[in-house]
C-alpha cells in the first residue's frame, strides 16, 4: 500500500457544533431520518424519510414498497409526502396530511391508513456496506491513518480533512474509494444544503449535497453536475457517513481532437446509481480544461461544513 502527501494546503474553515455533532444538534436531528417495517430488512412493507426543515417542521416522504436502494422501485407515483410538526413531548412529531397521518414517539412512526388501521415503523439507521472499505495492495492513499497534508489546518481537530482540498498528484484512469459526511442544516435549502463536490481530474463534478429524501437531480447528492441525475437518490441522512466507489476512464485525444468521452460509473452507498456514464465534457467549475493531461481529485468549497475520510485511489 502506498501512502503519499497529496493535498494542497488551503484554509481550514471554523466547525460549526450543531452542524458537525449529532450529540449538539438541536431536537430535531432525533426525529429527521429513515423509518421502515423492519430494521433488518427495509425493502419489507412501507418505508418513510423523514425530513428537518428547522424550527420543528418536516416534510415526511412515503415510499409504498420500501426505502431507495431497498426495495423501492423508482416509481414517484408511488411515493407521497406529507407536513409535520414536531409534538409537545420530547423526541415526537405529528404529521396530519391527507397523504400521511401519523405521529413519532420513542423512534417510532405510527401511521394510520384511510381505514383507520395502524402501521408501526422503527426509526433505522442505514450503512454503506463498502463504509471503512480498505485500500488494496497498489493503492494511492490520499486521506488516511498515517497520512499528513501539505498543511496541518486542513486536518479538524477529530482528525477529520475539511472541503477545499485538491491534490498535488493527477490522475488518468482510475478506481476510487471517498467517505463523506454531510452537515446539518435543517433551515438551509437547495444549493446552500450542505454543499461540495467531488471533481474527477479537476474536470467533473460528482456533486456532495444534502438532498435526503428529494427526487434526485443532477444537481443534488452523487448528480453528475448539469449532466445526469443519479437513479436512484441513495443519499442518508445529514451527519450519516456516505460512499462515493467510483470507476473512471478519461478521456482519449488524438492531439487536440477527442475521440472517446471520459467514462464513469458511480456507486453511492452500496448502489449503482450511474453505469458507465459518458460525459460530453468539463461541468460547470471545473479548474482544468477538456484535453489529454491528467488531473487532480479537488474537493469543491462550497462553503459548507462537508467532511471526507478514508480516501483512496487505484490507478489503472
Amino acid at each position: 500500500m502506498k501512502t503519499t502527501l497529496l493535498f494542497l494546503p488551503l484554509l481550514c474553515a471554523p466547525l460549526t457544533a450543531q452542524e458537525n455533532d449529532p450529540s449538539t444538534a438541536d431536537p430535531d436531528y432525533a426525529i429527521q431520518g429513515e423509518y421502515a417495517l423492519d430494521a433488518k430488512a427495509p425493502q419489507k412493507g412501507p418505508g418513510v424519510q423523514v425530513i428537518a426543515l428547522g424550527d420543528g417542521k418536516f416534510e415526511a416522504v412515503s415510499y409504498k414498497r420500501g426505502l431507495p436502494g431497498a426495495g423501492w422501485e423508482g416509481k414517484w407515483d408511488a411515493v407521497t409526502h406529507s407536513e409535520g410538526f414536531r409534538g409537545e413531548g420530547a423526541g415526537t412529531a405529528k404529521f396530519t396530511g391527507k397523504d400521511l397521518e401519523g405521529e413519532i414517539a420513542g423512534q417510532k412512526l405510527t401511521l394510520k391508513n384511510p381505514g383507520g388501521k395502524e402501521i408501526e415503523l422503527t426509526r433505522i439507521n442505514r450503512e454503506s456496506p463498502t463504509l471503512g472499505a480498505k485500500p488494496p495492495k497498489g493503492a494511492v492513499v490520499l486521506f488516511g491513518d498515517g497520512v499528513n497534508l501539505f498543511d496541518k489546518d486542513k486536518v479538524t481537530a477529530d482528525g477529520l480533512l475539511s472541503q477545499g482540498a485538491k491534490t498535488a498528484e493527477t490522475f488518468g484512469d482510475f478506481t476510487l474509494h471517498i467517505e463523506f459526511r454531510l452537515p446539518f442544516m435543517p433551515k438551509a435549502r437547495g444549493q446552500g444544503r450542505g454543499n461540495s463536490g467531488l471533481y474527477l481530474q479537476g474536470r467533473y463534478e460528482v456533486q456532495m449535497l444534502d438532498s435526503f429524501g428529494l427526487e434526485g437531480k443532477d444537481n443534488e447528492c452523487a448528480g453528475i453536475y448539469q449532466t445526469a441525475q443519479p437513479k436512484p437518490n441513495m443519499c442518508f441522512p445529514p451527519m450519516v457517513w456516505q460512499t462515493y466507489d467510483i470507476e473512471f476512464t478519461a478521456a482519449k485525444f488524438n492531439k487536440d481532437e477527442k475521440k472517446k468521452k471520459a467514462v464513469v460509473t458511480v456507486t453511492h452507498n452500496g448502489v449503482v446509481v450511474h453505469k458507465d456514464l459518458e460525459l460530453p465534457g468539463p461541468t460547470g467549475g471545473a479548474v482544468l480544461k477538456d484535453t489529454a493531461e491528467p488531473g487532480p481529485i479537488l474537493l469543491q468549497d462550497h462553503g459548507n461544513q462537508v467532511r471526507y475520510r478514508n480516501i483512496w485511489v487505484v490507478k489503472k
